[in-house]
């Protein structure tokens, strides 16, 4: 099992790079660009981080609420729009859809979403952009659930992967792709809800055999990586909490706001960035993101 020491360079510090957001999310290194972009989601922006200067400009603004974002195979870009409630692909600022409508409705606000190594592309879909003023714009869950969807650009064909998820939030893949992990963050406005993160067996392409793996006190886990190793680095309340596959807890890099999501970046795939409340923190690591693209 690895420890708090094997997964972060000794002396390594916290450093807050930029301050100035409402609620940063959906953190990703564009390493075309050599930089960290994410969401400050009340102030419908996107914002973007050049380690090399330390310089943080708005990429991009009246975004429509994105949320998560990741890199598609090809190096382009993937997000969650809450505003438009659909996936889009973002290429140089000119957006374009990618799906919108499931059995010929609209999703609720597609918040997080990853590429799996054949080019599926898999997100989740709560109602927060439709229920929070300042996330999206008021609406109802047209299809009248929250699920996990897979999406196949090739064949086009969407479907619901994980359907027993109240409100998923966060999800990523172990190494090898073999389980899927989904957070569930329905505590946020219900005080029976959930605080967890399920795992799925990934047979065929569906998700079998659903356990809570981890549990936290601490908030709740809203976005989270899993790094080569298979150890989830996850969001809370208190800082970034680290847990083995088996979800024993490693141990926590305490920040001084909550923390919504993380990714990994840099040249080598080590730098974590931290997207908290109103800020967004650096910490180098010793480890990279499993599902590294560049």
């Amino acid at each position: 099992m690895s420890s708090l020491s094997d997964l972060l360079p000794h002396g390594t510090d916290l450093d807050k790079v930029f301050t100035g957001a409402i609620w940063s999310e959906g953190p990703c290194w564009i390493p075309s660009r050599k930089s960290l972009r994410w969401s400050d989601i009340p102030n419908n922006r996107i914002l973007e981080y050049f380690p090399e200067t330390r310089e943080t400009k708005t990429y991009k603004s009246d975004v429509e609420f994105t949320n998560g974002r990741t890199l598609d195979l090809d190096g382009t870009v993937l997000q969650c729009s809450h505003g438009l409630r659909h996936i889009e692909r973002d290429i140089d600022g000119v957006v374009t859809t990618v799906i919108g409508k499931y059995d010929g409705v609209r999703f609720n606000s597609p918040n997080d979403i990853v590429v799996s190594r054949d080019g599926i592309i898999w997100f989740t879909d709560p109602p927060y952009g439709i229920i929070v003023e300042i996330e999206g714009h008021p609406g109802v869950k047209e299809y009248e659930d929250c699920f996990v969807f897979a999406f196949d650009p090739k064949t086009q064909k969407l479907r619901p992967v994980v359907t027993d998820v109240e409100e998923p939030n966060g999800l990523a893949f172990s190494p090898d792709e073999s389980i899927l992990y989904v957070a569930d963050t329905s505590v946020l406005f219900k005080a029976t809800g959930n605080h967890h993160i399920r795992a799925y067996d990934m047979q065929d392409g569906r998700a079998k055999n659903g356990r809570t793996l981890i549990d936290i006190k601490e908030g709740v886990i809203d976005g989270f990586r899993v790094d080569k190793e298979g150890n989830l680095w996850c969001s809370s309340e208190i800082g970034v909490q680290i847990f083995t596959p088996a979800g024993v807890h490693i141990g926590t890099i305490p920040t001084p706001e909550k923390v919504g999501n993380l990714a990994f970046g840099g040249d080598d795939g080590t730098d974590l960035f931290i997207a908290a409340n109103t800020s967004l923190y650096h910490i180098k690591t010793s480890t990279q993101d499993a599902a590294k693209h560049y």
